[in-house]
């Protein structure tokens, strides 16, 4: 009885092994692997593979050049088109008037917001804001009879022909400038905001108050700014 228990235990331990045999068969190389000898070749080092490539990081496109538009002086800007938003109807182009910067250097800028491009220009600040021509403004006031210029928000509106030539009007929107019309601070070109008065003085001529261009500029400005779009001026 034990015999015959042994020998049926054997059998299935002969079948078992007889499967697993012909299972490592059925998978190439398997049983070569187990009787091959290790070689040389077999202790070269093994080469990391190489680490994946980093994302490429595109840069959000800036809403407009920092290299021309200071970011601080932008904010405000963009905060005065909100909060002023009923007086502007036109939203796509703003212009800002950069009066930290001298009047030697291209302070106006236009500004497409809906692409991103911005172009400068001359433009003078008021007499009464630089009393001894330094081409830097000194001071703001929206006194009349003070011929300074004056800061805020303005809303650009119609042209029309007066002393100055072809001019625009401008609409006060804040307490600092909220005299701007009754003072007749516009947009006008005049001789002495042209460039040739940088090579000769260093800086441009006075206004009293108005945002004065070059006059082979005024054409270029009028076409970008319009009636219905915001000037914003500050000294940040």
């Amino acid at each position: 009885m034990i015999d015959e228990t042994e020998a049926v235990r054997d059998r299935r331990v002969i079948v078992k092994n007889g499967l697993l045999l012909a299972a490592m068969a059925a998978v190439p190389g398997v049983v070569g692997a187990t009787q091959r000898k290790l070689t040389q070749a077999d202790l070269k080092p093994v080469v990391e593979p190489p680490l994946p490539l980093a994302p490429r990081r595109v840069a959000a496109a800036p809403i407009t050049s920092p290299r021309i538009v200071r970011p601080d002086l932008f904010r405000k800007a963009m905060a005065a088109l909100d909060r002023h938003g009923s007086s502007i109807p036109r939203r796509d182009r703003i212009a800002i008037a950069d009066m930290a910067a001298p009047s030697a250097q291209p302070r106006f800028h236009l500004v497409d917001l809906e692409n991103g491009r911005s172009t400068s220009f001359l433009v003078t600040h008021g007499s009464g804001s630089d009393p001894s021509h330094t081409g830097w403004l000194k001071r703001f006031s929206n006194d009349p009879g003070s011929n300074a210029s004056c800061e805020g928000a303005f809303a650009a509106a119609d042209y029309y022909v007066g002393k100055h030539g072809r001019s625009q009007r401008l609409i006060g929107l804040d307490p600092t400038n909220d005299n701007a019309l009754s003072r007749a601070i516009v947009v006008h070109a005049a001789w002495y905001a042209n460039k040739d008065m940088i090579k000769t003085h260093g800086m441009l001529g006075r206004s009293q108050g108005c945002f004065a261009v070059g006059e082979g500029d005024l054409d270029t400005v009028f076409a970008a700014l319009g009636s219905g779009r915001m000037i914003y001026s500050a000294k940040v």
